[in-house]
């Protein structure tokens, strides 16, 4: 009962759509509505500006942090702190205020692995700079960087420092990594057709 209602808690932090409230708050408008129909800052950045997008970064990457660490301090469980962090991203992602139409759930991954594996997570992000600054296209650097993640969970654990809950990582790293391009299928459709905006 307790990994059920750890789980459950973690759907529902992640479910917070800071994104909408933020935008709501500051301009009295549905983000929603604007741009790609995401709750996340790249989104909520076109619609109120760069400083509410920041704002909606943090709390997004803050929210998936905060899921998993109570997972952690609750269970010692590696999977059930690896199907939390899942959870949380579901509830980024699909949550259940907004109708299950949240955000893409980058922000808010950044904050579980930021938690689970900072060092794949600081790899990512280099790629992801790398990318944005050469295409200036925010959506191919997440998703190339979310695919990477769990690469470089198994090259760390190869290379660098092994990772004792590799199992239960890797799954979580995969899962969440899937989940990303699934809430990015719309902008993989513009990088193709080359509709895609850039920043």
């Amino acid at each position: 009962m307790t990994r059920i209602i750890i789980v459950v808690v973690a759907y529902l932090i992640g479910s917070i759509p800071f994104g909408y409230l933020v935008v709501r708050r500051k301009i009295g408008a549905d983000v929603r509505q604007t741009g790609s129909g995401g709750t996340g800052a790249t989104n909520v950045s076109r619609r109120a500006g760069k400083a509410a997008g920041v704002l909606t970064l943090l709390l997004d990457a803050a929210k998936g942090s905060v899921a998993v660490l109570i997972a952690k301090t609750v269970t010692g469980d590696d999977w059930v702190i690896a199907v939390a962090a899942v959870a949380a991203l579901v509830g980024h992602i699909f949550p259940v205020w907004l109708g299950f139409r949240g955000g893409k759930g980058v922000a808010t991954g950044v904050g579980i692995f930021l938690v689970l594996a900072p060092i794949a997570l600081l790899c990512a992000g280099v790629v992801f700079v790398a990318i944005v600054a050469l295409t200036r296209y925010v959506s191919l650097g997440s998703i190339t960087a979310a695919v990477l993640i769990p690469v470089f969970v198994w090259l760390q654990n190869l290379f660098v420092v092994p990772v004792f809950d590799l199992q239960a990582l890797l799954t979580a790293a995969i899962a969440g990594a899937a989940l990303i391009v699934f809430a990015h299928r719309g902008n993989i459709q513009r990088l193709v057709s080359g509709t895609e905006s850039r920043i």
